[in-house]
């Protein structure tokens, strides 16, 4: 019968005699995959057809193990790839034809890996060592420009995070307040976002940097140390006046806090109500007058608490009196907010009133709680 062709590389010589018994050891172009059990099939296959030969035993198992031993090692170097263990059986008579050469060995792959890596490798040139100093002395003046005009940006495309001097911020207020004193529309059109200009948005961020920063704050933090009632606080921001009078000391009900203490001070609360952002005074009961007896604790966080409230409205007034002592009616806004400006800051009252305020704030930060 026609005999079977195995899978294994193996193949033996058909002669009958005893030392034609060599092992002929094919070697495929991608079939590489040394099967075990193909072996001793194929053995107990040559013993049923060929019942004539005697191999040697001890022939075969020593060719078997140098096989097996051949098998692993070429398993370690290749594996064996899918497309490979897939071939159709029409590949495998033109495979047998071309034989396969033997994988490289480590020091030939090592070799190739380092040539293929020159393709990546930058060498540096000669001529960096002496572009060096160049290099380094053109560094420091472009590194100052970028510097310089990455701030700029900063402030003018987001202006909120730009860091400014407080006395800067002070300085735009006492400006914006000059200027509402001449046009009472400026404020309200700032707020409202009417104004658009540099000039006007650093106006309305200086603003919001005082009520915001400045003010707000301190006055939840004394409003939330202090035991005082929802009345008594809405009394002392709606009057803008405060006068604070020694009075004989009487064992009554606090009419701030609402507990017995020895009150001894007077709180004289009078004023029109104003609008905190447009500084715009109603004159609704503008001859109104509040008179409260408060102990020593309360009449202390009255003055400290009223001078920060209304420290804004206090300033706006008296930018508008400076715009009414002098003025001239055919000379611009601009140049007379310039001029009365220029004037203010030349003889110390715009920094006079800005010590007033820090005055404010530190006695607002020192304020102990109350006992």
């Amino acid at each position: 019968g026609k005999r079977k062709r195995l899978n294994s590389s193996v193949l033996y010589d058909s002669d009958e005699s005893e030392d034609s018994d060599i092992l002929v050891r094919k070697v495929f172009a991608k079939r590489h995959c040394i099967m075990d059990e193909d072996d001793s099939s194929e053995e107990q296959q040559l013993d049923k057809n060929c019942p004539t030969e005697k191999v040697s035993t001890n022939k075969k198992q020593k060719v078997f193990a140098k096989l097996k031993e051949l098998a692993k090692q070429r398993a370690t170097r290749r594996s064996c790839s899918s497309e490979n263990c897939e071939d159709s059986n029409g590949e495998a008579d033109t495979e047998e034809e071309s034989l396969c050469h033997l994988p490289l060995t480590p020091t030939e792959g090592s070799e190739t890996d380092s040539d293929s890596m020159k393709d990546f490798i930058v060498e540096e040139e000669e001529d960096d060592d002496d572009n060096t100093e160049h290099v380094k002395s053109n560094k420091q003046p472009q590194q100052k420009e970028l510097n310089t005009s990455n701030s700029e940006l900063l402030a003018y495309y987001v202006p909120h995070l730009s860091r400014c001097d407080h006395y800067i911020h002070f300085k735009r207020i006492v400006k914006a307040f000059l200027i509402n004193a001449i046009d009472d529309t400026f404020l309200s059109s700032l707020y409202d976002g009417t104004r658009q200009k540099k000039y006007a948005q650093d106006m309305l961020l200086s603003l919001h940097y005082l009520d915001d920063r400045f003010i707000q704050p301190r006055l939840e933090n004394l409003i939330s140390r202090s035991r005082w009632k929802d009345r008594y606080k809405e009394r002392v921001d709606c009057y803008p006046d405060v006068r604070i009078i020694l009075k004989n000391q009487k064992n009554v009900s606090c009419q701030a806090c609402e507990l017995n203490r020895y009150c001894k001070f007077n709180v004289l609360l009078s004023g029109k109500l104003y609008n905190s952002r447009t500084l715009e005074a109603d004159d609704f009961m503008s001859d109104d007058k509040q008179v409260l007896k408060v102990g020593v604790v309360c009449a202390n966080r009255t003055r400290v608490y009223h001078n920060l409230k209304h420290f804004k409205y206090k300033l706006y007034v008296d930018c508008s009196s400076m715009t009414e002592l002098d003025s001239d009616e055919d000379e611009p806004v601009k140049d007379t907010v310039e001029r009365l400006f220029s004037q203010l800051e030349d003889s110390g009252w715009i920094q006079k009133r800005y010590n007033d305020l820090e005055d404010y704030m530190n006695d607002a930060d020192s304020f102990q709680d109350e006992k």
